[in-house]
């Protein structure tokens, strides 16, 4: 008698995802973990970077700070200034007349921008199936993404309230 552990088990997935199982007539059946692939000789074993994990932990660190930014930022616009109907020109000349707020606009605007990029970059990711498509489609988002960034920061260092 052999030891060793054998694969006789495990449903290939295209068995597995026809809902035909092991053929015990138990539906847990038709959910089988298959073994993990092994490495070929084009398999790195160990990648140049980090990224994924990198932008794993940007999405929550950035989440974070963008709910204190953005919770302050409505607290202060709707609360404590008197509400939407006071946010004009004037407002807004007198608000980026100083650096804090410059910053804190910029930092809101960064931060949104990158955080809502990293999470589009995953959904392309998820679900577009060729690589073409997925090419395109992050160079669209990209593109936006920086544009977007540029332009706001540009509009928050030149504003000039005497137009």
């Amino acid at each position: 008698m052999s030891t060793e552990i054998s694969d006789a088990v495990v449903v290939p997935s295209n068995q597995a995802h026809t809902g035909k199982g092991l053929g015990t007539g138990n539906p847990a059946d038709e959910f089988v973990i298959e073994p993990p692939r092994k490495r070929t000789t084009r398999t790195p074993r160990r990648t140049r970077t980090n990224f994924e994990m990198l932008a794993w932990l940007f999405m929550r660190l950035s989440g974070v700070v963008l709910v204190v930014l953005i919770l302050g930022h409505l607290l202060i616009m709707l609360v404590l200034d008197g509400g939407v109907s006071k946010v004009g020109f004037a407002f807004v000349a007198g608000r980026w007349a100083s650096p804090f707020w410059q910053g804190w606009d910029l930092t809101m605007l960064w931060l949104a921008m990158l955080h809502g990029a990293n999470g589009l970059r995953q959904v392309i990711n998820d679900y577009a199936e060729k690589d073409s498509t997925r090419l395109w489609l992050k160079g669209l988002m990209g593109t936006a993404t920086v544009f977007t960034v540029l332009l706001g920061t540009l509009v928050i260092f030149t504003f000039d309230p005497n137009i």
